[in-house]
């Protein structure tokens, strides 16, 4: 199905796609151009295609431009007839063969006529939606679309709170073998996510309050039970962002310590060594003086001499060895 009539073409472009109902059917097409009932999909748009959607449907394009704020922060406003919704949304990113955990404004705004959103990048989010991935999807039922949207980014953080968690077992058991600060930097990094998703989703805990308690939103009785899940998810992902946190706040003070005692150990084994090793060297030192020394040219038991003072170092350092041991200085 396509939208042409009355409709301005659209350049077909990654950073701006339009999206509606194949007729007769239940999947999602792209189309080639705006037209009424058609969903909006723009990310991290240039500001002519701004301004075209802002031209085409009428929406204010500081709405359209909400989202590109990084710092921007989950909230509801309404201009006229455009409903925009803000949230936060969790994106992953690899660096240094490590994934790096955050979020992102992502911008829904609900017209008469069109469904828009806006976000600085592509997003799995969306894209489970775009692949038709989601079942009882449909782009005309708007507050379904828009609850739909709120279930699957909770869902998302859930499940990237479950990769955090497993990212930081396999660091806590390099740990236990650890002398530097590598491990608790990468810990520092994912608690730094953890600070990120709790924060977003506490944020989207609002939005979601508000879109349930205020009339913004169209409300429809079949959708009652897709809010509150989308309630229950979130508010579960909230619980354990916050227990994570607490584990892994814990775990890194734990293992500071474990890395300070791991080097104190080194340490300590390192002073038992030199201890071993200044005794032999303090002996010979003596005999090796320009000086007359017992067992020296000359007396009776110079042909001895070495043996005997090997046996003077072996009488000192088996003592000292065994009071080491008892000292658990190995």
């Amino acid at each position: 199905m396509k939208f042409t009539a009355g409709a301005m073409p659209v350049v077909k472009n990654i950073m701006l796609k339009v999206y509606a109902m194949e007729s007769g059917k239940r999947e999602l097409v792209e189309c080639d151009a705006v037209a009424p009932g058609a969903w909006i999909n723009l990310e991290n748009p240039s500001d002519r295609e701004i301004e075209k959607i802002t031209t085409e449907t009428g929406i204010p394009e500081d709405m359209i431009k909400a989202a590109l704020d990084e710092e921007e922060r989950a909230h509801i406003d309404t201009d006229g007839d455009c409903t925009l919704i803000v949230i936060d949304i969790p994106v992953i990113n690899e660096e240094k063969d490590d994934y790096v955990y955050s979020t992102l404004p992502l911008a829904i705004i609900n017209t008469d006529d069109y469904f828009v959103t806006v976000c600085l990048r592509e997003t799995s989010v969306l894209g489970e939606f775009v692949n038709n991935a989601v079942r009882n999807f449909d782009v005309n039922k708007r507050t379904r679309f828009l609850y739909q949207i709120l279930y699957t980014n909770a869902t998302k953080y859930l499940h990237y709170l479950k990769m955090i968690d497993r990212s930081a077992s396999r660091i806590q058991h390099s740990l236990h073998r650890a002398l530097k600060n590598t491990e608790l930097i990468k810990l520092l990094a994912l608690d730094k996510a953890l600070v990120y998703f709790s924060t977003s989703l506490n944020a989207n805990q609002v939005v979601i309050d508000r879109i349930k308690q205020l009339s913004l939103v169209k409300h429809y009785e079949d959708d009652n039970d897709l809010l509150d899940d989308v309630i229950i998810e979130n508010k579960q992902a909230i619980e354990m962002a916050s227990i994570h946190r607490e584990v892994l706040s814990g775990t890194m003070d734990a293992f500071a310590s474990v890395i300070s005692n791991n080097q104190n150990i080194v340490m300590k084994l390192l002073t038992a060594i030199t201890i071993l090793l200044t005794i032999p060297t303090l002996i010979s030192s003596l005999w090796g003086m320009n000086v007359w020394v017992p067992f020296g040219e000359g007396s009776v038991a110079y042909q001895y001499g070495f043996w005997i003072v090997l046996g003077i170092i072996a009488a000192i350092l088996v003592p000292v060895i065994i009071i080491m041991i008892k000292k658990k200085m190995f």
